[in-house]
């Protein structure tokens, strides 16, 4: 079954670019596409798309208001922002907004399908830049610096490995490039990561593989 995709984003010629780059990928549907957000959860639920790709500064409704909106209606639906924003209060207001992934416009040639794809199977894909700035204001918010844990979580090897790359901001393919084991195995790993960690999203495992310094 195909990943079934609604684009919202007021400019023509970026989801022109957006709908040229998802058709390439065989395991994805562009659903709908719409320049503004007015009507996002009746649009989504019309299209029946499961991801939505949404762009942060649009008028009227924006990005952050539209991320609100779909999660207390829909929230089975998963949030890609796509914005060409790295300031910080974007990057927190989307995520605590409920967004699962947060791309730089930038990145989309090169980094968007296999985005939709990690959103699919459970994955919080960010651009590095991104995963980056989230983590240095996790590290500068923590009031105090806690003790390493006495509690490994019982980690395999391996899995910290998995753990070290996923808090360094990459995604899996490239921590599947990087350590040499397959996309499927890389998720297979995170998912017993998450088990482990007792966390549901990215962010809740880097910011405990932070702050218990299991990495």
């Amino acid at each position: 079954m195909s990943i079934r995709v609604a684009i919202f984003d007021d400019n023509q010629d970026i989801r022109d670019n957006i709908c040229q780059l998802l058709r390439t990928a065989p395991s994805i549907a562009v659903a709908g596409v719409f320049s503004d957000a007015r009507s996002c959860v009746d649009d989504v639920r019309d299209c029946d798309a499961g991801i939505v790709l949404l762009d942060i500064e649009m008028p009227e409704v924006n990005g952050i208001e539209a991320i609100r909106l779909l999660k207390n209606e829909l929230p089975h639906v998963q949030i890609l922002v796509q914005t060409a924003f790295e300031d910080d209060d974007r990057v927190f207001d989307s995520i605590c907004a409920g967004a699962s992934g947060y791309i730089l416009k930038d990145d989309l040639d090169t980094r968007l399908t296999d985005a939709i794809q990690e959103l699919q199977t459970g994955g919080s894909p960010m651009s590095p830049s991104i995963a980056r700035r989230v983590l240095n204001l996790l590290q500068k918010s923590a009031i105090q610096k806690p003790e390493p844990s006495n509690d490994n979580y019982n980690l395999t090897a391996r899995e910290k490995e998995v753990l070290t790359c996923v808090v360094n901001g990459m995604s899996y393919k490239m921590i599947a490039s990087e350590l040499s084991i397959s996309y499927e195995t890389v998720r297979s790993h995170v998912k017993k990561i998450y088990e482990k960690l007792r966390v549901a999203s990215l962010t809740e495992a880097v910011a405990l593989a932070i702050n218990q310094r299991l990495v």
